[in-house]
């Protein structure tokens, strides 16, 4: 495993990182002992974890596709992108619509490593990878793949799945803002929220076990995931838990108690 030249002074691997821990727990390849260490430790707090973050997954594919099929989207701002897992989003997307363009943001070094299994986009459609972070929206909308790929006169669809529960407040409500105040009506929100509301005392434990790995947690209820929609026009069937939204045959049988996520889709009027 490789960075490229330049990034190795960011790359710290005796830290469990929140997208390696995430890539452990789904049975990925890249990661490091410390985020085995830390994986483990969540697993061992909640059983149910690749349960959750598999829906959370699921989600983000659901939500692409009714966002290309029915919502006629054809330009994607995919925010804190992860490790590359097929299908990714521009897999989804342009499987509906060729000609989509998918504009992926990270700030991981290995994601950046990684980010050229990001970019295999169809002939007629587009892909990029933009190395930013989330608390710097201006460096996201200014960078030259954004520009290039994303115009502003059509509709966006802004992609924010699994990052919010690692943007404490005050900062949350207002850089998910400033990301979708520049796009332009028609555009939509995307987003899942992490939540403890269905299994209280285990997915509480995993937030202090990720605090206690140096990251950053917080986890919201449904009015304080549903306040990221103010002022949009929630899609069918609104705000729910991330399996419950648009569910598919992947659903049958999952456990309500299972999946600390909110997710909705939203249009901006």
């Amino acid at each position: 495993m490789s960075t490229p030249r330049g990034r190795q002074s960011r790359l710290t691997t005796s830290r469990a990182h929140s997208a390696r821990v995430y890539d452990y727990i789904l049975g990925g390849k890249d990661h490091y002992p410390a985020d085995a260490e830390a994986g483990d430790a969540m697993c061992r707090h909640w059983p149910a974890l690749p349960v959750h973050m598999t829906e959370n997954r699921r989600f983000m594919h659901r939500a692409g596709r009714f966002l290309a099929e029915e919502c006629g989207i054809r330009q994607f701002l995919d925010i804190g992108t992860g490790l590359p897992t097929s299908p990714n989003l521009h897999e989804v997307v342009q499987a509906a619509a060729p000609e989509s363009h998918v504009v992926y943001v990270d700030n991981d070094p290995i994601v950046l490593a990684h980010a050229r299994a990001l970019l295999q986009s169809s002939p007629e459609g587009a892909t990029a990878y933009v190395d930013a972070d989330m608390h710097n929206p201006d460096a996201i909308l200014g960078s030259q793949e954004f520009q290039d790929l994303i115009d502003l006169e059509q509709p966006v669809g802004l992609m924010v799945i699994g990052i919010m529960h690692f943007i404490l407040p005050p900062d949350d409500h207002r850089l998910v803002g400033q990301l979708l105040d520049p796009l332009p009506p028609g555009s939509c929100l995307a987003m899942t929220i992490g939540t403890a509301d269905f299994a209280p005392e285990e997915v509480n434990r995993v937030a202090q076990e990720y605090r206690r790995q140096g990251m950053p947690f917080v986890l919201r209820d449904l009015a304080s995931a549903t306040s990221f929609f103010d002022g949009l026009e929630l899609q069918e069937p609104g705000v729910t838990q991330a399996h419950a939204w648009r569910p598919g045959p992947e659903q049958d049988g999952v456990d309500g108690r299972d999946v600390a996520m909110y997710g909705a889709v939203a249009r901006k009027p």
